[in-house]
């Protein structure tokens, strides 16, 4: 079964802020699945979880959040 969350859920989850996620969106590491067309809230999935949780382990070894954001492109480019 999916999960699906909003913007909120998702950062309660996770332990972010809300304006921590949207940092995260607009530098592409953390992506939305969708958005409702009636209220425009964003959705977002168990792997947007799973993201935020690598982003916070790639912060406790050191890694910057320029060298996550090039870690994320690089896999994105690969699975391509």
């Amino acid at each position: 079964m999916r999960n699906i969350y909003l913007l909120k859920d998702l950062a309660k989850k996770s332990g972010f802020s809300t304006h921590t996620l949207k940092f995260y969106l607009r530098l592409g590491i953390v992506k939305e699945i969708g958005r409702s067309p009636e209220t425009n809230f964003r959705y977002f999935d168990d792997s947007s979880y799973n993201q935020l949780k690598s982003i916070r382990e790639l912060q406790k070894q050191g890694l910057t959040l320029k060298e996550i954001q090039e870690k994320f492109y690089e896999n994105d480019t690969k699975e391509s």
